[in-house]
């Protein structure tokens, strides 16, 4: 794959862009409810966030949140989607796929929304598919990478599924060919959640590809979510030497196992994906563990593009300094996806809504541009992440 960086015509166009939304009224609205009815009712669009606000990964869905609240405040005051105001109404499903598929009951029956953006995790997002087909209503989760979401088990698409992040193939194939090609890592061991997707995607396209390259898989070994002693499953896999180790999880359990792994002496590159992106991560795992650390990511705040730069400045102003992480930027751009679409459907209607998303083609957005492909995934770069004493530092982009 090949590495790429956003020349000066690339970043008129995407300036140009947010000029031309704000000439045309693309968004306008808040942060509250709206009330019930239609999902257009006098000059208010809703739209559902279905979000992990609570809950063992609150901290994604409180990062993609904030970046919900800053693109509509950003974009509100340029007058509305077509004329309309958007109102966005939040639910908490707790971070649980039962509360997720409640929320979407509610989203799509009682508050009658446009669409729903959410939720930020695989089995979330996938427990309110059938909701949201039932209802004709679209459902565009920021951060849930799995093929499952956009795809029936048939191959078919899922109609009404979309989503704003890459894959799990992808990224897992851009981690492993940053180990291969960037870090000269020969073998690897792979360390993931056994039931968790997400997981198990990412393991099967990283050790597809790794494999491909010429490196050995010298372990494949599993954990439990909410396991917090690894030190056994570690210590065999320290016995087999292994020049890297893949940990393809989410923050809570990765956190520890960094923390783990160092405290057993073991100094080798620990790879990752964006579920290892949040604050908590250091705080589990401490600043110093996370040296020689990368992961695949959405984007890094780092970036030195001036639509990233853009977005960055105005995210901390709103949050106290505060940076962006990935999740944060999927929120907004998410926003900011589904309001193109609105505006080029021209309506509110579900179908339409539907149609106008799957023909998106060269949208420029934070996380990159986006053209929405048959199975309604995003075709859009990467970015690699490396960890310095705690801190996020950007350090390629990969093309897909």
């Amino acid at each position: 794959m090949k590495q790429q960086r956003r020349g000066k015509g690339t970043r008129k166009k995407a300036l140009h862009l947010l000029m031309g939304f704000a000439l045309a009224g693309l968004v306008a609205g808040c942060g509250g409810a709206g009330k019930s009815g239609d999902a257009a009712a006098g000059d208010v669009i809703k739209i559902g966030a279905n979000l992990e606000l609570s809950g063992q990964v609150a901290s994604y869905g409180q990062s993609i949140a904030e970046g919900i609240d800053l693109a509509v405040e950003n974009l509100n005051k340029s007058g509305g989607i077509n004329g309309k105001k958007l109102a966005v109404i939040k639910v908490d499903n707790k971070s649980d796929a039962a509360e997720a598929t409640n929320a979407a009951i509610k989203l799509t029956s009682q508050d009658k929304v446009a669409a729903i953006i959410g939720a930020a995790t695989t089995g979330n997002t996938i427990a309110q598919a059938q909701v949201a087909t039932n209802n004709k209503t679209v459902l565009l989760t920021p951060t849930g990478t799995s093929l499952n979401i956009t795809r029936k088990a048939d191959g078919s698409v899922n109609d009404y599924m979309f989503r704003t992040c890459f894959i799990d193939p992808f990224q897992g194939r851009v981690a492993a060919n940053f180990v291969s090609d960037e870090l000269k890592v020969k073998s690897a061991a792979i360390f993931a959640d056994s039931a968790s997707e997400y997981a198990k995607g990412l393991a099967d396209s990283f050790k597809e590809t790794f494999t491909k390259a010429g490196g050995t898989i010298v372990a494949q070994e599993a954990y439990v979510a909410k396991d917090t002693d690894f030190r056994a499953t570690l210590t065999r896999i320290k016995s087999l030497n292994p020049d890297s180790i893949f940990i393809p999880g989410y923050y809570e359990e990765v956190g520890l196992i960094v923390k783990q792994a160092r405290e057993l002496g073991m100094t080798i590159p620990l790879i990752g994906a964006d579920g290892w992106d949040s604050p908590k991560l250091v705080d589990l795992a401490g600043a110093a563990a996370l040296n020689n650390t990368y992961i695949a990511n959405h984007y890094s705040s780092e970036d030195p593009d001036k639509m990233i730069q853009d977005f960055v400045q105005a995210y901390k102003g709103k949050y106290s300094g505060k940076a962006p992480d990935g999740f944060s930027a999927l929120g907004y751009d998410s926003v900011y996806l589904l309001a193109d679409g609105i505006k080029r459907a021209g309506s509110t209607d579900g179908s339409k809504i539907k149609d106008a998303l799957a023909q998106t083609k060269d949208l420029l957005l934070v996380s990159g541009k986006i053209t929405v492909d048959k199975q309604h995934n995003p075709i859009k770069t990467a970015t690699i992440l490396e960890y310095k004493e705690g801190k996020q530092t950007f350090r390629t982009k990969v093309n897909p």
